[in-house]
């Protein structure tokens, strides 16, 4: 799920009033929000399992 991020920052939702982005991964039960850099680097805010 982390590998998908790293290749692909944009696959998550934007946060509405942020710039925070959030993925949820049904199948792990993980959600991950996270902030992606201008130059395209990921930092993870919070990381939840289920």
């Amino acid at each position: 799920m982390i590998v998908a991020i790293s290749v692909n920052p944009e696959l998550g939702t934007l946060v509405a009033g942020t710039l925070l982005r959030a993925y949820v991964d049904d199948i792990d039960g993980v959600r991950v929000i996270y902030y992606v850099t201008a130059l395209r680097q990921i930092t993870i805010a919070v990381y939840v399992e289920a």
